[in-house]
Formats: structure tokens, sequence, C-alpha cells
């Protein structure tokens, strides 16, 4: 019998396979009807490339203000005076060695601090003795500003590349304690619970439970400590440095070149997005088994 004359004839057969309702057999498409009628509460699916549409509309208004005369171009140049500049400063070789001499700071910076993070937050997360000697201490450094620390450690490394690197790991190293510490205590005590009544040893309850409740804490103080090591580089270049993005800046200051400090704060800037961005692929990599608002 087929299932055409199954759904024409409906009710038992004796001797034969059951028929199937009519109504059984149009429900999952009404349920799936109703499911794509339902009202949606959430942000809906997201767009490659979206987080570029607020950057390009502030250029857009940068240039149109800049062509109809409404900026001094001594104080502001406009977006086509930056690129022209930026050309020029990576046609004579300028802006390839100071953003290659701030990039090994920023990245040797940037391992040193969430290396150190991680670290610490997994001594003081996992063991009272550890908490009660690292996270006391730390909250009492993340109280300090970065910038407090400067003269300390210029009487300590001077002004040399350890100096800057230690300036990039110390913003760094708070950013990734709070939020890896954070996660790893707030992971809800039914699942270690749990593992507990599974008798499951020291490495799969790491594997199993600490793991995976940390890396969402983790990664969200990953996002904060790359863009948290850019933003400490600024300081220590412009300060004290004979190289990189910073001192390049510092330098235009000094005779008014307003379109090379702008060029300075867009490599910043792009090396800022880029890195989060990357990040965030990464996170989603990661914890691909998460789906959130996010996602």
């Amino acid at each position: 019998m087929s299932t055409k004359s199954i759904l024409a004839e409906p009710g038992p057969v004796v001797g034969s396979l059951p028929t199937i309702p009519r109504d059984a057999a149009s429900a999952p498409k009404l349920e799936l009807s109703r499911q794509s009628q339902r009202h949606r509460l959430g942000r809906g699916r997201s767009r490659p490339g979206s987080r570029l549409l607020g950057p390009l509309l502030l250029l857009a208004v940068w240039q149109a203000a800049a062509s109809l005369g409404l900026l001094d171009p001594r104080l502001l140049t406009g977006p086509d005076a930056v690129i022209r500049t930026t050309w020029r400063l990576i046609a004579d070789g300028t802006l390839g060695e100071n953003v290659g001499t701030s990039l090994w700071r920023a990245v040797l910076g940037l391992t040193i601090g969430t290396i150190a993070g991680v670290v610490l937050a997994i001594v003081a997360g996992l063991t009272r003795l550890g908490e009660a000697l690292v996270d006391g201490t730390l909250q009492v450094k993340r109280a300090i500003p970065v910038l407090a620390l400067i003269p300390l450690l210029i009487l300590w490394l001077g002004i040399g590349e350890e100096f800057k690197v230690t300036i990039v790991a110390l913003g760094v190293l708070i950013r990734i304690y709070i939020n890896t510490y954070s996660a790893l205590t707030g992971i809800d005590v039914k699942y270690i619970e749990l593992a507990e009544s599974l008798r499951l040893n020291r490495w799969q309850y790491v594997r199993s439970v600490l793991v995976p409740g940390a890396l969402p804490g983790f990664f969200v103080g990953f996002r904060l400590a790359v863009v948290g090591s850019w933003m400490a580089l600024i300081v220590v270049e412009t300060i004290n440095a004979t190289s990189g993005v910073g001192y390049m800046m510092a330098q235009a200051q000094l005779y008014a070149q307003s379109d090379i400090i702008l060029v300075g704060l867009l490599v910043y800037g792009v090396f800022g997005f880029t890195s989060d961005a990357l990040v965030r692929l990464l996170e989603r990599r990661v914890l691909s088994w998460r789906r959130t608002l996010a996602s």
C-alpha cells in the first residue's frame, strides 16, 4: 500500500501497515509554519563586516567636513591628506620601521602578561592558600594605575625595551587575571558535585569542568588585554622612546604635523580593531558549543 493510499484511508487496517491520520501527517508542517512565524526577540543574524559600518560612517562625515572647509587643516586634516601622508611614510620606510618596533613590544608584553595572568588566576582560583597569597596582592596592584609605576620602573629598568615591555605586560596581567579568576570561582558548585559523584580524577575534573567553565571569562579578559596592550604602548612610546609609532607621533607634535599624528592614531586604531576581530574569531571557534546572543 502506497503512502498516498494510507493517507486517503484513515483508520487501522487488519493485516497491513497502520494508517497515518491526516492530522498527524500535517502536524510537522504546521509546527514548522508556526516556528517560522514565531515572534523572535533575539538580535537576528550577524552580517559579515557589519562592524565596519560605524568607522566608515565616521570617515565619511570627517571627509565631508574637510571638503566643505569646516576644519582648519593646521589642526585637523582630512582623511585624503592622511592617506597621502600614510603612503609617503610607507614609501620612505618610516612607518614600516616604527610599526614593526611597536608590534614587537605589544606582542611580547601581551604574551608575558597573558601567561602570568593565567598562572596566577589558576593558583588563586584552585586553592585557598593561593587565593590568600595572590588575590589580595593583585587587588592592591589593580588599584594602582600603571602610569603611577613609571617613575619606579624607570629607576629599576631604565628606559630601554625591558621597561616598555614590562609596562605592557602589567596592564595585560590584571585584565587576564581578574576575568579568568572570576570565571573559575564562579563555576556552579553543582558541576563540581557532579564530578565528585562520577568519581572523576584530577585531570578529568580540570578538562571537563574547570577549563570549559573558565574559558568564557578568559576570552573576555583577553579581548580587554589586547586593546589594553596598545593603550599602554601609546603611553610608554610617547614618554620615553626613540622608536615606535608613539615616538613618531611625539616628534610630529613638536613640528605641528597633525597629519602624521593622525597616521599614528589610525595605525593604533587598525591594530586594535584587527586584533579584537581575530580574538572574537578565535573565541567563536574555541567556544563553538555555546549559543549566545553574539553567535
